[in-house]
């Protein structure tokens, strides 16, 4: 899973204006001072980001949609825990992302396989089909692969290699050390190496070189 990083996305975050901390700050202040129209204005800026990232989570849309309207819900019922100093966009990622994560597990043993075929528009694959995978694109494959993936390691590769996060905003997020996510995503695309190489015929994949999370233990 490999690609060219475009310097000027580095840090996402960091490339905005610095008075966006102070702005945020003083949207934040309105809204615990009873001002709702305040949290619209946060909603409008982080919606679409927050939604395309649950999204790569979740393939059913209208599931995706509530998990975003439901972090927006947690936001505003915690915001007397934000740290006005610190950037609103990770405490909120946090929210969604631990959400949504909460939101699979919760599906017990169902596991990722049945995930990729929830969604209304997809339907099983046609009996006369001599390779089903003729009618899946390439970025259904790439989900089949990633939800193959433990969920420490699917999170950071999905965060960083789909939606573009730095490692600084992943480790915000998932309140974490740089280097852990850093370590994390390397063996992340390790393994999903090994396992597309599987898929697709070629090279089996390798056996694990250690346990999730066992090699993070001083990160």
């Amino acid at each position: 899973m490999t690609r060219v990083m475009n310097p000027a996305d580095a840090d996402t975050f960091s490339a905005e204006d610095h008075s966006s901390v102070g702005n945020e700050a003083r949207l934040v202040d309105e809204v615990r001072r009873g001002n709702r129209a305040a949290f619209g204005e946060l909603v409008q800026r982080y919606e679409r980001r927050l939604l395309r990232l649950i999204s790569q989570f979740i393939r059913d849309e209208d599931t995706a949609e509530d998990l975003a309207q439901e972090t927006f819900v947690r936001a505003y019922q915690r915001l007397d825990q934000f740290d006005p100093s610190r950037r609103f966009g990770p405490w909120l990622f946090r929210i969604g992302v631990n959400l949504t994560l909460d939101h699979l597990r919760a599906r017990k043993r169902r596991g990722w396989w049945s995930l990729f075929s929830e969604s209304p528009s997809e339907r099983p694959p046609d009996p006369e089909m001599s390779d089903p995978r003729d009618a899946i694109d390439l970025s259904q494959e790439v989900h089949t692969v990633l939800g193959q993936l433990p969920e420490t390691y699917r999170t950071v590769l999905v965060m960083r290699d789909l939606e573009n996060f730095s490692t600084s905003e992943i480790a915000a997020i998932l309140d974490r050390k740089e280097a852990t996510v850093r370590w994390r995503l390397a063996e992340a695309r390790t393994r999903f190496q090994q396992l597309w190489m599987k898929r697709l015929g070629g090279t089996p994949a390798l056996p694990s070189t250690s346990d999730e999370g066992s090699s993070e233990a001083d990160m």
